[in-house]
């Protein structure tokens, strides 16, 4: 087809790309609810999965492992439903979570989403809505009519108010497709039969009516016709009666049954698509039913489709996704060559707004104005598509034109059509606004702007703000006029908002200028202003500014807050403005600066000013913060009435040490009275800091006694200065203070104690208790003693025993005895003192001094008064020892004294008392080393046995770190233990532990010694297992030679573990005796067949036995040595069968079939097996004793045939392998074995009896390699059904050279039921190699059963072009396809196909390859090929080739069809073609109808051409281009006046009218001046013309002009007149006191005369209205020149 379709159509994806396989692309698998989402159920093998595509993005597509009978996908969002039996679920899928569940109590037959939140469902019987919202079960809607009892439901469909439902199902009784339809009416609740195939709600917008009309359409195909019906429901009053439409649906010949299944509304175009089963798109006109487009989009069956924007989108059988929509720009144009339905297209592009009927309309237009049908043509200038009418001119043509009596004025008429359908554009809106509000109706304007059906302009804001500032607000802001929104938001007092705005749109206003405005009105507000400014980043104002405007106002307060505001950063760079708020607050309000510097806010201004300016006001504490200076600051800091205590001490801090030294000097000097308190309370503070030397230093140089004692005793608690410390003891005393020294020497740790008890001693106080607590406390006991004792100063001894440390009578007895003290003395000091002192310590003390019998009798009363200290007997046992008092007796029965200390203490006295004072306390250490020292082994022997401790026992023979090793001693002790210490042992623990204790230190030779010792002679341990045991292991170890005669001597050990010890250690022969002195019989043969490994032996050994056991023992060993017969005859001998297993594998490997056949006849006998039966089968066959293995298949037998069978085929027994396979019926290996034994007919009946795949491939091989071709063919159509068994095949047939039979065979194949894609893929192959000329019927008939792709491949190679294309174009790939015909076009060529393959190809590049190709070898069809190419090409590249080949000529009809596009490459090529074929008619039209090329150059061009009229379309182009001067000048030139002066009258300019004018006079041509006149009457100065006509004697030609002038204002003045006599009688009438005032000649108010404006002509004031009141004004149109 030659013109441009009126359809976009589009392939979005193919679904088997994606994955999904074609078998599960059917209206039961796959569901499209919207042009979101398709969701198809997948089910591969046992694996059920459901797959969403996402069409927006193909890429995403989603699998879940969900078990559904249905699935649907949500028309809005993730949200998918799933139906599985009555169990319905809806999953949110993006949040993972159950949106709600239900379980029917029917079937649904049929479900789909209605809306985003509701499902439609269909049992057998009614249908439900079940919302997704809330918790509310499925809702019923109406019950299922009778007509659709049957039926496969395909579609369900409502309104928008879900009012009317539609219900359709198909059935097919007598081959036919019937459609059966419910339409349902909520309201009513009535259903009505209809018989339908597809139907589809919509509205439409009739002309006239107020609102949409409801429409239903249906669509059915039955025996009487087919036929698309629209009807109109829910009739709306006040609407257009819609009239029923009834029209025929065309089916083309070929689809005879086809019908519809889907309609889909388009309500933008007001059309209905429908679309067919076999892939037809019809598309209808809703309104009159008419036919826009009907083809052919799929050729496989379409099942399912949605809507898609304003079209539809759907799926075909092959899984395409194909969408429709009307195309706009070429819809209105195919209606009006295709159709001829003028009035279609229309009403179309007016409803859709679509281009194309453009001149029609223009037409039209100035049809009805020159009919004077105004009201009409201002309706359909409102209504133009794209707003083509809606133009300056159009407004001023209707503005002065006069309204019909009762009519709206045209331009009313027009304003009013438009605000009814949409907005206002921008010159509209103006012209408007003024009279709306001229007329006060300024609520009205309000109402539009709301419902914007005003475009907002500058120009329209200027016109509002002098009546509404808030108005002209809103306006400027739509309008985006930065400049006067500010303006208005400020005139508003809405400062916030104008950052925002102008941040918003990128506005720069003069931001110092709008804040000083600000500032004048409010200063508040400026501020707050001002902040907003300051914070922006970057600021738009700096704080600079902000202060000079602040300042120039006095804003004192607003300037301090922005500032506060504004600086509290704290920026170096703001230091000057930090000082410049400083100053102005100390100066104008100090308490302010008093907090603003209290807050630390600023670091960076003035500091030496601003503490100036603090002093003066009074403010020290801000000016001692601030000042450096140490002068400065002592004269100020002395003012300690007016400054905070707490702050000053505080103070010091920010000092130097120097300089708060200072401070603290100078506030003394000043007053020392008021300001000591404050000194001392900063010097203790900084003690640490300043130093207490140098505070100390002060107090002492100005005297102040007081002051130091009150620093020291503030400070000595902390301090660790003993020079501080030792000041405040001398200052106490000094002061009297002798409870303070006493407290401070208790307390304190940080002084010298020896300086402090010097200088105590020396102040000789009456009190010496802080002396006797220095002592105390640093351990000068013993100087203290002395002093107190020296100076008769007794009584304070007894004081500090007795009071103040009772513990330190040790250290004072001591000293007393070292002063030679009398003992009387001393013992009475002992016994008065507290028993709070260390009974050891005093003990030590007097034994320090040999004088300890002094203590004799007071501890024995220590003792009996029943102390425990352990100190107190210690020295009574010294005592007792020294004294030779029977020591032996008080240490053996005494517990309480230490056995360490008195051990050692008897150690060089008596070794025996210090043996017995260790064994008392188990003192091991000790005691080892006493003994061993002193030769006392025997009594070390005896108390190691009986403290039978490991640990001790290895220190003894061992050795430690403490201890070490002495042979000799370890010889000593371990003849005292074995001879005199463990023979005196009854204990039984004793013997172990000392056993251990040998065996821990590895003494194998005394070990054995000592156990031979306890064992061989008499003991009461002498028939000990464990020492048995031990005695012959240790043997085992040190002395293997005796371990027989220990095996010989003993009876008590235990004789299976000694054996296999003795093995482990290689005494085999021990072991062995072992066995057989115990009658072990099964081991004894063990160790002679594992370790002596004498089989010989071991046999005589089994003869001498002659058990079972032992038998199969030595059976196994004569197995492993390989000796087979004998080890079968030593199981046979033990009648064991438990190793068959392994004697089966030996004897097989070995090939002793015949020594196996007895073994395994013993076996079965005992042992019901598998595998015994299946190898005596198996012996049987390998023996040749065929006769024994029938007889055995005969009989019952529990044998693995099967196996034994395989066995036999495998080691080539084939005879036998034949009697096994028929046993069991095994057909399959029974062929393959007759196979091999050349039995061919009968494998090939066995194989028919197997139907085993590989049987067949075994006999086939055969066949084929016997050339039994016919009993290959046999086989072989078994196993070509096998996809994967084909190729294997066809290699082995073409390997031998058997190419007919191969190709026999499989053209045999093709018609077998089970014949696959792959037998007619490779017959094509086959051809394609040796039969080409058969290779074309066999794709024309098979082409969709066979591998394209191979088969191209296969063509490719065979250089078979025709096929190739043929193959391409039924395998979807026109890209290759056209390539194909390109390159081998002498062969592939042939117009018609080319044409259809060309314009399905993809890949753009091909259409601009394929005009090369025509080009160069088809150059008459090049127009044809562009026609089917149109739609796709890029119609400037498609010129550029044939300019640059200068063959455009060629290509004009494609040019004329092209030029639609208003393509301006198309233009010019063509416009230059038209010039050269010198058709200024076509120009013309080319030119008026496409505007897009280089008019000016054009013009250019033309203005030079030889032919006049190309010369006047320059001219046009020149005026079109608004280049008046160049168009009159060419005019001129060629004498074409009329055209002059029309350029003139167009252009509207005054100055080229007039100087057209005086061009007409000064050539002397009075008629054009004349004519002149008439056609610039509007735009022509009178006051020229009337010179110009005087001046050359024109008076005649020009009285015409001025007879029509002096009408005109004649009639005006009349009506002036007639005004003024009107407004004096009213006057009159109304004239009064009240109204004298205004004069009697006040005539015109503010508004006009009597209040209205005069907006009309003179001429229309006898029909005029006010146009405020009726929205416009009746302007008198261009006087009549009749008279000319």
């Amino acid at each position: 087809m030659g013109d441009q379709l009126p359809i976009t159509f589009q392939e979005y994806i193919k679904l088997p790309e994606l994955g999904i396989d074609v078998s599960n692309i059917s209206f039961n698998t796959l569901t499209l609810q919207s042009d979101k989402f398709i969701c198809i159920r997948e089910k591969t093998g046992a694996k059920e999965q459901v797959c969403i595509v996402d069409l927006e993005d193909t890429s995403k597509t989603f699998r879940w492992p969900i078990t559904a009978d249905s699935a649907i996908m949500n028309p809005e969002n993730k949200i998918i439903a799933l139906k599985a039996g009555r169990n319905l679920q809806v999953f949110n899928l993006e949040m993972k979570a159950k949106v709600k569940s239900c379980t029917m109590t029917d079937d649904v037959q049929f479900w789909r989403w209605i809306t985003p939140f509701d499902i439609a469902l269909v049992t057998e019987t009614s249908v439900l809505h079940w919302s997704i919202e809330g918790t509310s079960s499925p809702v019923k809607q109406f019950d299922r009519h009778a007509n659709l009892n049957g039926t496969q439901i395909i579609g369900y469909t409502t309104n928008a108010k879900m009012n009317w439902m539609a219900l359709i199902g198909i059935s097919a009784p007598q081959g036919r497709i019937v459609g059966s339809m419910q339409l349902y009416n909520k309201d009513r609740g009535a259903s009505q039969p209809i018989e339908a195939h597809a139907a589809e709600f919509s509205e439409i917008r009739l002309e006239g009516a107020a609102q949409p009309t409801q429409v239903f359409a249906f669509a059915s195909r039955g025996a009487n016709g087919s036929k698309m019906h629209v009807v109109e429901i829910d009739h709306v009053e006040g609407n257009p009666v819609f009239q029923k439409r009834s029209v025929e649906m065309m089916f083309p010949a070929e689809a005879v049954n086809d019908f519809p299944v889907s309609m889909q509304a388009g309500p933008k175009y007001e059309v209905v698509y429908m679309v067919t089963k076999f892939g037809f798109i019809h598309v209808y006109d809703l309104e009159t039913g008419a036919c826009i487009f009907t083809n052919r989009i799929s050729g496989d069956t379409v099942f399912v489709t949605a809507r898609h924007e304003n079209g539809i989108i759907a799926v075909n059988r092959k899984g395409q996704v194909l969408s429709v929509c009307v195309n706009e720009d070429t819809v209105i144009p195919y209606i009006l060559q295709n159709t001829g339905n003028v009035e279609l297209a229309f009403r179309m592009a007016s409803r859709a707004n679509l281009p194309g009927a453009d001149q029609l309309y223009v037409q039209r237009f100035q049809q009805l104005m020159g009919q004077n049908q105004f009201n009409e043509a201002a309706k359909m200038a409102a209504n133009s598509p794209r707003g083509m009418l809606r133009t300056e001119n159009t407004i001023n043509q209707l503005k002065h034109l006069q309204s019909a009596p009762g009519q709206l004025s045209p331009i009313l008429q027009y304003f009013a059509t438009i605000l009814e359908k949409g907005e206002l554009n921008r010159h509209e809106s103006i012209e408007l606004a003024r009279p709306v509000l001229a007329s006060n109706r300024k609520a009205l304007l309000e109402k539009w702007l709301k419902e914007d059906k005003l475009e907002c302009s500058e120009e329209l804001g200027d016109i509002v703000h002098p009546h509404d500032a808030t108005l002209a607000l809103s306006v400027y802001l739509r309008a985006n006029v930065p400049a006067k929104v500010v303006l208005c938001f400020a005139q508003s007092g809405q400062f916030d908002k104008i950052v925002l705005y102008c941040k918003k749109v990128g506005f720069t206003p003069e931001w110092v200028q709008l804040l000083m405005q600000i500032a004048r009105v409010d200063g508040d507000k400026a501020c707050d202003f001002a902040l907003s400014l300051v914070k922006e980043d970057p600021p738009l104002i700096t704080a600079d500014q902000v202060v000079g405007v602040f300042s120039s106002q006095n804003l004192v307060q607003q300037t301090t807050r922005f500032l506060l505001d504004a600086l509290k950063d704290n920026r170096e760079s703001d230091a000057q403005l930090q000082t410049k708020l400083l100053e102005l607050n100390l100066l104008n309000a100090p308490q302010v600066a008093d907090a603003i510097l209290g807050n630390g806010m600023f670091s960076h201004f003035d500091r030496a000013y601003i503490a100036q300016l603090a002093e003066k006001a009074g403010l020290y504490q801000r000016a001692l913060e601030l000042y450096d200076n140490l002068d400065d600051i002592k004269r100020v800091a002395v003012h300690t009435e007016v400054l905070d205590g707490e702050w000053l001490i505080g103070y010091f801090g920010n000092l130097s040490v120097g300089d708060s030294l200072a401070v603290l000097r100078q506030m003394l000097e000043h007053n020392r009275a008021q300001n000591m308190q404050v000194v001392v309370q900063a010097a203790t503070k900084y003690s640490d800091l300043l130093g207490a030397q140098n505070i100390i230093e002060i107090f002492e140089d100005l005297q102040c006694n007081e002051g130091l004692y009150y620093y020291l005793g503030a400070v000595v608690n902390v301090t660790e200065d003993p020079a501080v410390v030792f000041k405040y003891i001398q200052a106490a005393v000094a002061t009297g203070q002798i409870k303070e020294v006493e407290r401070v020497v208790r307390d304190n740790n940080h002084y010298d104690a020896e300086k402090v008890k010097n200088y105590l001693k020396e102040a000789a106080l009456p009190d010496q208790l802080p002396l006797i607590i220095v002592c105390d406390r640093y351990d000068y006991v013993h100087d203290l003693v002395l002093y107190l004792y020296s100076n008769g100063m007794a009584k304070y001894i007894e004081v500090y025993v007795q009071q103040v440390n009772p513990g330190r009578l040790p250290q004072v007895v001591g000293a007393l005895l070292d002063v030679d003290c009398d003992e009387s003395i001393v013992k009475s000091l002992i016994s008065a003192t507290p028993a709070q002192f260390s009974i050891a310590d005093l003990v030590s003390e007097v034994e320090k001094r040999n004088r300890l019998k002094t203590l004799h009798r007071w501890l024995e009363a220590k003792a009996s008064e029943g102390a425990q200290d352990t100190g107190l007997y210690n020295a009574l046992a010294k005592i007792y020892i020294d004294s030779n008092y029977d020591p032996e007796k008080f240490l053996s029965s005494n517990k309480l004294y230490d056995p360490r200390v008195v051990g050692a203490y008897s150690e060089k006295r008596d070794p025996n008392l210090a043996f017995l004072a260790y064994s008392q306390g188990e003192c091991d250490d000790e005691l080892l080393r006493l003994t061993s020292e002193n030769g006392m082994f025997k009594q070390q022997a005896r108390y190691l046995i009986k403290r039978r401790d490991l640990s001790l026992w290895s220190k003894a023979l061992s050795g430690d770190d403490q201890h070490a090793l002495n042979p000799s001693h370890r010889r000593q002790l371990v003849d005292q233990v074995v001879s005199y210490a463990l023979p005196e042992a009854e204990d039984p623990e004793e013997v172990s532990v000392c056993v251990k204790a040998f065996m821990a230190a590895n003494l194998p030779q005394e070990l054995i010694e000592l156990l031979e010792r306890i064992i061989l002679e008499p003991t009461p341990f002498s028939n000990n297992n464990n020492l048995q045991n031990l005695l012959i292991l240790t043997a085992v170890k040190v002395e293997p030679t005796r371990v027989a005669d220990y095996i010989g001597r003993l009876n008590n050990f235990d004789a299976p573990d000694v054996a296999e010890i003795c093995i482990n250690n290689g005494l085999h022969e021990e072991a062995f005796n072992i066995y057989k002195r115990f009658e072990v019989n099964a081991d004894a043969i063990g160790v002679l067949i594992d370790h002596v490994g004498s089989l010989d032996r071991a046999y005589e050994y089994a003869e001498r036995c002659d058990q079972p056991d032992v038998w199969s023992r030595l059976g196994r060993a004569q197995l492993d040595g390989l000796r087979i017969k004998d080890a079968i005859d030593s199981y046979v001998r033990a009648d064991d069968a438990s190793n068959f297993g392994d004697v089966i594998a030996v004897a097989t490997r070995a090939g002793k079939f015949d020594d196996l056949v007895r073994f395994l006849l013993m076996a079965r006998k005992k042992v019901r097996e598998p595998v015994i039966e299946s190898e005596l089968l198996f012996a049987y066959a390998k023996t040749e004793r065929l006769t024994d293995l029938e007889d055995m298949l005969h009989g019952p037998n529990i044998a693995q045939v099967q196996k034994v069978g395989d066995r036999c085929y495998d080691e080539g027994l084939f005879e036998a392998a034949r009697l096994l396979f028929q046993s069991v019926s095994n057909w399959a290996r029974l062929a393959s074995t007759l196979v091999r034994l050349g039995d061919y007919q009968a494998a090939v009946d066995c194989g028919r009896k197997a139907n085993s795949t590989a049987v067949w491939r075994d006999v086939h091989g055969a066949c084929i390699a016997e050339r039994e071709f016919r009993l290959a063919q046999i086989c072989a159509l078994h196993l070509i059904v096998h996809a994967e068994e084909l190729e294997p095949m066809i290699r082995l047939y073409e390997a031998g050279g058997h190419v007919d039979e191969l190709c026999t065979l499989l053209e045999n194949g093709l018609g077998l039921e089970r014949a696959h894609m792959g037998m007619f893929t490779e017959l094509a192959v086959l051809y394609c190699k040796y039969r080409p000329t058969q290779i074309m019927d066999h794709l024309k008939l098979y082409w969709s059963r066979v591998n394209i792709p191979k088969v191209i491949r296969a063509c490719e190679a065979a250089h078979l072009w025709p096929e190739l294309v043929f193959l391409y174009v039924h395998y979807d790939e026109f890209d290759n396809a056209a390539q194909t015909i390109i390159a081998h076009s002498a062969d592939a060529w042939e117009h018609a196909s080319f044409k259809d393959i060309i314009v399905k190809a993809s890949n753009v590049e091909l259409y601009y390859k394929a005009l090369r190709f025509y080009l160069n070898e088809q150059p008459l069809l090049l127009s044809d090929l562009l026609a089917v190419m149109m739609p796709r090409i890029d119609h400037t590249r498609v010129v550029s080739v044939f300019v640059k080949s200068d063959n455009i000529p060629l290509i004009k009809p494609y040019l004329v069809s092209a030029q639609a596009t208003n393509n301006k490459a198309v233009n010019e090529a063509f416009n230059d073609l038209l010039i050269e074929e010198e058709d200024f008619v076509g120009l013309r039209n080319s030119i008026d109808n496409h505007d897009n090329f280089d008019a000016i150059g054009l013009a250019q061009r033309l203005e030079k051409h030889e032919l006049l009229e190309f010369r006047r379309i320059a001219a046009h182009l020149y005026n079109q281009a608004k280049r008046w001067r160049q168009s009159l000048t060419l005019s001129k030139k060629d004498k074409l006046y009329k055209d002059a002066m029309t350029t003139a009258r167009v252009s509207g300019s005054v100055e080229i009218a007039e100087d057209l004018l005086r061009y007409f006079v000064e050539s002397g041509n009075a008629a054009c001046f004349s004519a002149c006149l008439f056609t610039c009457y509007d735009i022509v100065r009178s006051d020229v013309v009337m010179e110009l006509a005087w001046r050359h004697g024109l008076a005649n030609e020009a009285m015409p002009y001025f007879i029509n002038l002096v009408r005109e204002y004649q009639v005006k003045v009349d009506h002036l007149v007639e005004e003024v006599g009107e407004l004096k009688v009213k006057v009159e009438k109304n004239a009064g006191p009240a109204n004298a005032v205004a004069g009697p000649n006040q005539l015109m108010g503010p508004a006009g005369i009597n209040g209205r404006l005069l907006l009309g002509h003179a001429g229309s004031a006898n029909n005029a209205q006010p146009f405020a009141s009726n929205l416009g004004s009746a302007h008198g149109s261009t006087p009549s020149m009749g008279g000319l």
